[in-house]
């Protein structure tokens, strides 16, 4: 028998970073989010984000790969989205890219405390520097500005 515990912090965002997700519509954007991890055979730790954003601590099966699961997390939720005009007027589409980071199971409660704090935390911070700081704290070699501008 295998034994797996895969721990992802994953940030996405919508195209051109627009901010599009208001806080007073969030939550029904994250419970839609949440039941796609369910469906999945994932665990969501967390969710958050700002309206230009949003952060998942989730726990995936070994049986599904990470690429896979942002494409069908983007493509529902695309379609979620866009169902709901109402609430959510302004958004277009997904950007290209994101970001996920591997998190070991004593790092859980600190990365669910960090995503449960975006709001407080990006009143000092912009969303390009806390990606800096996360790629820097992970020694992920990307270029912030080549991720922020693709669509």
């Amino acid at each position: 028998m295998s034994y797996t515990k895969l721990l992802y912090h994953i940030v996405f965002r919508p195209r051109k970073s627009q901010p599009v997700i208001t806080e007073s519509h969030e939550k029904m954007l994250y419970r839609y989010i949440w039941g796609i991890v369910q469906t999945k055979g994932g665990v969501l730790h967390r969710i958050g984000g700002m309206p230009d954003h949003i952060h998942l601590f989730v726990g995936l099966p070994p049986t599904l790969s990470l690429s896979g699961f942002m494409h069908d997390l983007k493509i529902s939720t695309h379609r979620f989205l866009r169902a709901h005009p109402e609430e959510f007027p302004d958004f277009e589409a997904w950007g290209k890219s994101y970001c996920a980071l591997t998190c070991s199971d004593s790092a859980k409660e600190h990365v669910v405390n960090y995503i449960k704090n975006q709001k407080a935390h990006h009143q000092n911070t912009s969303f390009e520097d806390e990606l800096s700081s996360l790629f820097q704290a992970n020694r992920v070699e990307a270029d912030v500005n080549g991720f922020l501008s693709e669509i």
